[in-house]
């Protein structure tokens, strides 16, 4: 039987530069456009990333490895993310540092009580607001000693990987689609519409997550449609 391996650590050291340098995040995110941000955030700090898109995905990677840092979508296609936080911050051994990602603030409460050690609000974008939210979640040993710099650095996330989500999402919404996918579906919608600060998609979410009428679905397929056409013609 495979056991899970002890945190990843690259050759390098932390430095004030690249104070994640040696530690190896697993982000568990569906998102594609949220994961690049991580990938670019990751790189501009030192650390190696490796990416699931969900509970299962997850757990395959958990069975071979343990993450120096765990970073997890409070929503996600097979599940709660918070679910899988609960369970992992109970676990001995324990992952270093544990943090849930999201853009509703009532998710990343419910992940601290379920035993995040740290949130990470979307948009990610800040290089210095995430590797001062990693920093302050991970034990001191595994911390960068000394000064370190405070870049004033934002990342951009390929536009690609935005118009393969909203792609997702406009053929899951051609479907007849239960309730349950499609409450996933406005989570969904609304953590791109917050890592894009899309106010119109936002509330479009917003309002299918809470009627699921007809009308709310043909509104966000339109929605989905005008930002695909928009984006693929930049």
């Amino acid at each position: 039987m495979t056991t899970p391996e002890t945190p990843h650590l690259a050759p390098a050291a932390p430095t004030a530069a690249h104070p994640l340098a040696g530690l190896t995040v697993l982000v568990v995110e569906d998102s594609r456009y949220a994961s690049e941000a991580v990938r670019l955030l990751c790189l501009r700090s030192g650390a190696r990333l490796r990416r699931a898109d969900s509970l299962t995905a997850a757990d395959r990677h958990l069975r071979v490895y343990r993450p120096s840092v765990l970073i997890v979508d409070a929503g996600l296609p097979d599940g709660s993310g918070i679910d899988l936080i609960a369970r992992l911050a109970d676990a001995r051994p324990r992952i270093p540092a544990i943090l849930a990602t999201s853009g509703d603030p009532d998710a990343l409460r419910d992940a601290c009580l379920a035993g995040a050690d740290g949130v990470l609000p979307k948009p990610l974008r800040a290089l210095a607001d995430f590797q001062q939210a990693v920093l302050a979640a991970l034990p001191a040993d595994l911390r960068v000693q000394g000064p370190r710099a405070l870049p004033g650095d934002m990342v951009d996330p390929d536009r690609l990987t935005l118009l393969e989500d909203l792609e997702q999402v406009a053929d899951a919404l051609e479907d007849d689609l239960p309730p349950r996918r499609l409450d996933y579906l406005a989570r969904f919608l609304s953590g791109l519409a917050a890592s894009t600060g899309d106010a119109g998609l936002a509330a479009a979410a917003a309002r299918l997550d809470s009627g699921r009428h007809l009308g709310d679905v043909a509104e966000v397929a339109c929605l989905v449609q005008e930002r695909l056409a928009r984006r693929a013609a930049v």
